[in-house]
C-alpha cells in the first residue's frame, strides 16, 4: 500500500514535464532500505515464543541470557523473540525488521528510559531506539501494542493474582491463611473489582494515548519520506470463556468448594490454574484492554486525520485454541501455560501432583522473587505469534482503518 502511494507520486512528477526534468537533473540521494518496527510490550516483543535475542541496554552493552537468578531488570528479559509476530508476518516491500518492544513495557517507556521507573528494565526509551533505526532505514510500518501495563495495573499482576488465588484455594483450607512474600493470599475467585476499575481503564487510555501521540510526532520528524503506517494491535485472552468439560471437576470436587488438590494439579498441568468464576471477569478485563487500544486509535485518528493509522483487533485470533479449551491442553493451544520453577533452577514444573502446600508456596515465591522464571506464562507461544503475524500482514495491506482477525474452527483466519 505504501509502495503504491509512492509510485503514484512519481507518476505525478512525470506529468509535470520540464519540472520533472529539472528535478531529475539534481543529484539523487540513494533511497534508504525500508523497515518495519515493533514498539510496545510483551505481546509485541515475542514473550512466550522462545528464541530470545540479545538486547542492548542503556549503556550500549548487548545483554545475552544472564542466568535465571539475575535481576529481572536486565535488558535481556525484554524477551525479544525471533519468533515474534513482526518477524513472522509476510510484509511486501520491507527490507529489514527491528523489534524495539520490551516485555513489561509501559506507556512511560515510549519516551523515557524504562529503568527510570519502578520495576522497569535497563533499556533506553523506545523513541530513542526508533530514532536510531531512522538514521539508516526508511520506516514504512510500525506495529505497536501498548496499554496492558500502565501506572494503574499490569497484565502480569492480574495474572499472578488470579492464579495464586486458585492455587491457594486448591491446596489450603479456609482456616489456613499461609503467607506468600507479599502477605496472605485470598482464596476467592477474581472479580471485576480486583482487575481494573472503570477509572483505572480511563486513566490507562489517557496514558496510552499520550504515549502514542509522542510516537506519531516522532515518526513524522524522523521518517525519511514521511510515509508510514502505524498498526495499533490489542490483546487476545489466553483462556476460554469456560474450561473444557474434563477440567471442571476431579475426584468429585469442583473449584467452588474448600480444597481441591487433584483438580488444582490437573488445571495447572493443562495450563489454566484459575477458578471458573474468574474467567468472565478476565474476559471483561481483556475487552477493556481492547477498549484502551480502540479508543486511543479513535482519539489519535481524529487528532491526526492525515496519518495512516490502523486498529488491529486480535481478541478472537485464538478462538478454539486457548488454554483448557480442548481436552489435550496445553498441546495445540496458541498460548503458553502457567509455569513456575522451584527456585531459579531453569527447570519449569509441569505437574504439581504430589507436592504439599509448603512446596507450592516455595514455588510461588520463586515467581515473585525471580519473575523471569514465570513471566512467559499466559502469553502467545511461537504458534500464537505466527497467527498474530498473519493478522499483522492483513493489517499492513488493508484499505480499512480497522480490521478484526478471527480464528475459524478449522484454524484458518477471517478478516473483517
Amino acid at each position: 500500500m505504501l509502495r503504491l502511494r509512492k509510485a503514484a507520486a512519481g507518476a505525478a512528477a512525470v506529468a509535470l514535464g520540464w519540472a520533472a526534468f529539472a528535478v531529475a537533473a539534481t543529484p539523487a540521494t540513494a533511497a534508504l532500505p525500508t523497515a518495519a518496527v515493533a514498539i510496545g510490550d510483551s505481546f509485541i516483543s515475542g514473550e512466550g515464543a522462545g528464541a530470545y535475542t540479545s538486547v542492548v541496554d542503556v549503556n550500549g552493552v548487548a545483554q545475552g541470557f544472564p542466568g535465571w537468578s539475575a535481576a529481572n531488570a536486565n535488558a535481556y528479559f525484554c524477551h525479544r523473540s525471533a519468533n515474534a509476530s513482526l518477524n513472522k508476518a509476510t510484509l511486501s516491500g520491507i527490507n529489514a525488521r527491528f523489534n524495539l518492544a520490551c516485555s513489561g513495557g509501559q506507556p512511560y517507556d515510549i519516551a523515557n528510559a524504562s529503568n527510570t521507573r519502578t520495576s522497569g528494565r535497563s533499556v533506553a526509551s523506545q523513541l530513542d531506539q526508533l530514532r536510531a533505526v531512522a538514521q539508516t532505514h526508511d520506516i514504512d510500518l510500525v506495529l505497536v501494542g501498548l496499554g496492558s501495563n500502565n501506572s494503574s495495573f499490569t497484565f502480569g499482576d492480574v495474572a499472578t493474582l488470579c492464579a495464586n488465588r486458585f492455587i491457594a484455594d486448591a491446596w489450603t483450607g479456609w482456616w489456613e491463611f499461609w503467607a506468600y512474600l507479599n502477605g496472605p493470599v485470598p482464596q476467592e475467585p477474581c472479580t471485576d473489582a480486583d482487575l481494573a476499575s472503570a477509572a483505572e481503564v480511563a486513566a490507562a487510555t489517557t496514558e496510552t494515548t499520550n504515549a502514542l501521540r509522542q510516537l506519531i510526532t516522532t515518526l513524522n520528524q524522523v521518517d525519511a519520506d514521511g510515509q508510514h503506517r502505524i498498526v495499533f494491535q490489542d490483546y487476545t485472552n489466553p483462556l476460554p470463556t469456560d474450561v473444557y468439560s474434563s477440567f471442571i471437576e476431579q475426584d468429585g470436587r469442583e473449584d467452588d468448594r474448600d480444597k481441591f488438590r487433584d483438580l488444582g494439579a490437573e488445571r495447572y498441568a493443562a495450563g489454566c490454574p484459575i477458578h471458573r468464576a474468574s474467567l468472565p471477569p478476565g474476559h471483561r478485563f481483556s475487552a477493556n484492554l481492547g477498549n484502551v487500544v480502540r479508543n486511543s486509535h479513535a482519539n489519535l485518528s481524529a487528532e491526526f486525520p492525515g496519518q495512516d493509522l490502523v486498529y488491529l483487533n486480535v481478541q478472537r485470533a485464538f478462538d478454539g485454541a486457548r488454554l483448557c479449551e480442548n481436552a489435550n491442553s496445553p498441546t495445540g493451544a496458541l498460548a503458553t501455560p502457567v509455569r513456575v520453577m522451584d527456585g531459579p533452577t531453569g527447570t519449569h514444573i509441569t505437574s504439581l501432583s504430589g507436592y504439599d502446600k509448603i512446596a507450592i508456596q516455595r514455588m510461588a515465591n520463586a515467581c515473585v522473587t525471580y519473575f523471569q522464571t514465570c513471566q512467559e506464562s499466559w502469553h502467545p507461544n511461537a504458534a500464537g505469534h505466527a497467527v498474530l503475524g498473519q493478522c499483522l500482514a492483513a493489517a499492513a495491506t488493508t484499505a480499512n482503518r480497522t480490521i478484526a482477525c478471527i480464528r475459524n474452527t478449522n484454524g484458518t483466519l477471517t478478516f473483517q
